[in-house]
């Protein structure tokens, strides 16, 4: 994989940019060719806001860049289109999103298709506000991904089909087993079975949904939490 991009622009969006020097930005970029890596932005300050503006999450960009280390340079960068600003409770929902690549994929590794559910999922935040279905879809998304993801529609203690009536719950490495009895972190087969087909509904198939992908993710995470997940109970749950 060519560690350079000099000349040919790739689209892109900054997951995520902090100072370095006093004109500098060291950023990480999600790129549609070549996944996720660091890169420097020199001399940003004296650019122009308008300029600096772009080099914001969640703005879709072209970018150019060049190096053969892990930190690269980007040379060239512009708006790729029309500029995206999310608020409330969109803008947390898009740092959790972000959080999830910089926790999740690896450097230089190159997710063509879950880039372009990730543009998806910002263009529907930032035109109709949250979809929580669609937020779960691009976990699943995600998972699958990285090959992490489990068979919905499976119980894997059992080797058999999931039963639409039962209820199941996750066993990390393995995937779904059946559960004796209903409980709170309890998933019915029924919203394993839509979740599969990406066609959830109901308050309650949601949260059954959430809470499997949250143990599944949290399971690949490990114990360090999510800070946008803390920063949203903290603005909105008090």
């Amino acid at each position: 994989m060519s560690h350079s991009n000099a000349n040919l622009f790739s689209p892109a969006f900054l997951l995520h940019s902090r100072n370095y020097s006093n004109s500098s930005l060291l950023v990480e970029c999600f790129t549609e060719n070549q996944g996720r890596f660091p890169a420097i932005v020199k001399g940003v300050k004296g650019r122009g806001k308008s300029q600096s503006s772009l080099l914001q999450p969640f703005v879709p960009l072209q970018i150019c860049w060049s190096g053969k280390g892990e930190v690269k340079t980007l040379t060239q960068y512009e708006a790729d289109g029309k500029m995206r600003h999310l608020e409330g409770k969109s803008l947390y929902c898009g740092f959790y999103m972000n959080e999830l690549l910089m926790r999740l994929l690896q450097r230089n590794d190159p997710h063509e298709q879950l880039f372009h559910t990730y543009t998806e999922q910002i263009r529907q935040l930032t035109e109709n506000g949250i979809d929580e279905a669609k937020l779960r879809y691009f976990e699943l998304d995600l998972l699958d991904e990285l090959g992490y993801g489990i068979a919905l529609d499976q119980d894997m203690d059992n080797q058999t089909p999931v039963d639409p009536q039962g209820y199941y719950h996750f066993i990390p490495e393995r995937g779904l087993g059946a559960c004796a009895a209903k409980n709170e972190n309890a998933i019915c087969g029924q919203t394993l079975l839509l979740l599969q087909s990406r066609n959830l509904l109901l308050p309650e198939q949601l949260r059954e949904a959430r809470n499997l992908l949250r143990a599944i993710l949290g399971f690949y995470l490990g114990d360090k939490p999510l800070k946008s997940r803390e920063l949203f109970r903290y603005f909105y749950n008090g």
